[in-house]
């Protein structure tokens, strides 16, 4: 009876992981069919009035280089208004004060919001800002991005298209070689714009403003009833209601706007457990009304993979700790080998992943054959990041509030720099000891399997051994290095 009860759960959890590889697939000939299709028409004599927004929150590395390159777009100074919209309660204050002052007396429209209490945490500085803002498009950029200075040029006069609300750009990445760690970052993210964004943009279903390097119809987000902060992912909740109130999006996947990707594991981590946990909170929140609505139900399944895809972490966690019983399973009741014969049917659809990404980056890098050597290493952090994301599922899932936790940058460059001395260091959680454990399993799991001749499950347990112990290792390595 506990055989079958395991099998079937093993079961269940490789079909699930299954049906979410099988959708990057879909998304990838999606992407291939549809993705390089013309833009809208555009009016290049477009010029409304823009109001730029800079949420920051301590950013005292980071915060003179964003205003620099705000100040620095190449828009008409008398439509143009510059917001900064900090929250913080350290030095940065007296930074963005300065920059503020220094850029007023060049005769930029550039003023200087605080607020004492952050209620609503970034959603709500937007809102706050968006209460003042003089402009009919609202462009917004996080304090770690760096927007070309032709960034308004190329994205506002799509805006003349009266049903587009919102416009979103993709993202680079300014330390992509720091390390390992930032080049898997990289790898991941470029599957994510090229195809999932693009992918879906082009064919029509709904796409999600990535909460920076993008431009809003003011209109759009009042008739969307403003920014809430009832989400972790205030950005996510936004774009579908919006989207469901008729409003069209618009990815450019041809217009860049530079970024710094988290270069410590802690604070990765912690930036993954809020998408994570956001978007559930996101999915809990849009998907009764997103049924409810009339939109065609091709469209309503292809967003419920969309707010749901962080729903496959618990069960790969659940993988990771059922592949050791599943050997001894079928070590010792011979009956069983047809049945996970079947299974090994569902693993052929994990090679959605490597299509997904072996198209994303050949779409973007000349060298994409040696980024794809990446590929082992990113699906094995994805599977080391089961347990910090399994928690934010959880938590996301049954409600449990937690406050908004912003990513640190440590203004990084190329291979340039170090995080080692600097403040906002994101202290490593509880999880790590159970990462480590579960390293461990994986190695007892993939000795048991040798001694068995189950050659077949073997790389499948390094993936998690190797995920978990990385994880695990740098999370203790990267706070040690803190001072």
């Amino acid at each position: 009876m506990l055989d079958t009860i395991v099998s079937n759960i093993y079961f269940i959890a490789l079909l699930i992981v299954g049906l979410f590889s099988l959708e990057s697939i879909y998304l990838s000939f999606k992407f291939l069919r549809y993705g390089r299709r013309t833009k809208l028409n555009h009016n290049p004599g477009f010029e409304p009035r823009v109001t730029v927004q800079l949420p920051i929150f301590n950013e005292l590395y980071v915060a003179r280089r964003l205003i620099k390159a705000v100040c620095a777009l190449e828009y008409p100074v008398d439509k143009l208004e510059i917001q900064i919209l900090d929250d913080s309660t350290d030095e940065t204050q007296g930074i963005c004060r300065s920059e503020v002052q220094h850029y007023k007396n060049l005769g930029y429209n550039i003023c200087y919001i605080h607020r004492e209490e952050r209620t609503g945490f970034k959603a709500g500085a937007l809102k706050a800002g968006l209460a003042r803002a003089s402009g009919e498009l609202l462009a917004i950029f996080d304090a770690d991005f760096i927007p070309e200075p032709d960034f308004l040029r190329r994205t506002v006069i799509y805006f003349a298209n009266d049903d587009i609300g919102m416009v979103q750009t993709r993202w680079d990445h300014l330390n992509e070689d720091y390390s390992l760690l930032t080049r898997a970052q990289a790898f991941g993210l470029t599957g994510h714009f090229v195809i999932e964004q693009n992918g879906r943009n082009a064919a029509g279903y709904f796409i999600n403003f990535n909460g920076t390097a993008g431009i809003w119809r003011k209109k759009c987000i009042r008739d969307a009833g403003n920014w809430q902060a009832d989400t972790l992912t205030e950005d996510l909740d936004l774009s579908y209601r919006a989207q469901l109130k008729g409003w069209k999006f618009l990815f450019l996947n041809d217009v860049v706007t530079p970024s710094e990707l988290p270069a410590e594991i802690n604070a990765l981590k912690s930036q993954q457990y809020r998408w994570t946990k956001g978007a559930v909170e996101t999915a809990r929140k849009i998907l009764p009304r997103l049924w409810r609505s009339k939109l065609p139900v091709h469209l309503k399944i292809h967003s419920t993979f969309h707010l749901t895809n962080n729903f496959v972490y618990p069960f790969i966690l659940i993988l990771a700790m059922l592949n050791l019983p599943v050997v001894l399973i079928k070590a010792n009741v011979p009956e069983s080998g047809l049945y996970f014969a079947i299974f090994s049917f569902f693993l052929i659809s994990f090679t959605g992943s490597f299509i997904f990404y072996s198209i994303s980056l050949k779409h973007i890098y000349p060298d994409w054959k040696n980024k794809l050597l990446l590929f082992p290493l990113f699906m094995s952090g994805s599977m080391g990041f089961s347990i910090n994301n399994t928690r934010a599922v959880m938590e996301g899932l049954f409600k449990y509030k937690t406050p908004f936790i912003r990513t640190p940058k440590f203004k990084l460059t190329g291979k340039k720099g170090s995080f080692n001395g600097k403040m906002y260091h994101v202290a490593p959680d509880k999880m790590v000891i159970i990462e480590l454990i579960m390293a461990l399993y994986s190695s007892v799991g993939i000795v048991v399997a040798f001694y068995h001749l189950e050659l077949g499950i073997i790389p499948f347990m390094f993936l998690f051994f190797f995920g978990f112990g990385f994880i695990g290792f740098l999370s203790i390595k990267h706070y040690l290095q803190k001072s």
